[in-house]
């Protein structure tokens, strides 16, 4: 819990008072590798912080799933715009590792925003920090190759991405399997 507090110290002080209420209304989970975080049609109602492992973000397919994201530890998860809006998801959310979340509900974190003088702070770096992943992830789509985007993951998460299997990488840098592999060659 302390990485949590940790992160948002980093860009704002939150009083103990503050930070006893917020912290109560975690809860803490632990998923295996592939576990199922949110279907297509359910409504997400939690904003996730990973304190450890991997999560994909992807919308199923008959033969290759469609892989669009992916968080890592230090990182919040949810499927946002159904979390905010309220309506079901269109894709499906799921861990890639053994993977520990703090997580917060829907009406829990509306109870913090009325609550506490931090709340509002908090929940607008959780949707800035959501924000920026998928505003990353689609410019990297008009201004990189998909090698480029490779490397970049690569560059990123150097211990993690040896730990997602080569076709989501694929279906995330937006290539097959097999160009993914040609990518591989070349660069090593």
């Amino acid at each position: 819990m302390e990485q949590i507090r940790n992160y948002f110290e980093q860009l704002v002080a939150i009083s103990d008072q503050d930070w006893a209420l917020f912290s109560s209304k975690l809860k803490k989970s632990e998923y295996p590798k592939k576990s199922c975080l949110l279907k297509v049609g359910e409504t997400e109602s939690h904003l996730s912080f990973i304190a450890k492992g991997a999560v994909r973000l992807f919308i199923p397919k008959i033969e290759n799933d469609l892989t669009f994201g992916f968080c890592f530890q230090g990182q919040f998860v949810s499927a946002y715009d159904s979390f905010l809006s309220r309506q079901p998801c269109t894709y499906q959310v799921e861990t890639m590792t053994q993977t520990s979340l703090w997580r917060i509900s829907y009406e829990d974190l509306q109870f913090i925003y009325a609550n506490t003088n931090i709340g509002n702070t908090i929940g607008r770096l959780a949707a800035e920090s959501q924000f920026l992943i998928k505003s990353e992830r689609e410019l990297s789509f008009l201004e990189q190759t998909a090698e480029e985007r490779y490397k970049a993951l690569f560059i990123k998460r150097p211990n993690l991405i040896l730990e997602i299997p080569l076709k989501y990488i694929a279906s995330y840098v937006g290539v097959t399997p097999q160009a993914l592999s040609r990518i591989r060659k070349r660069i090593s």
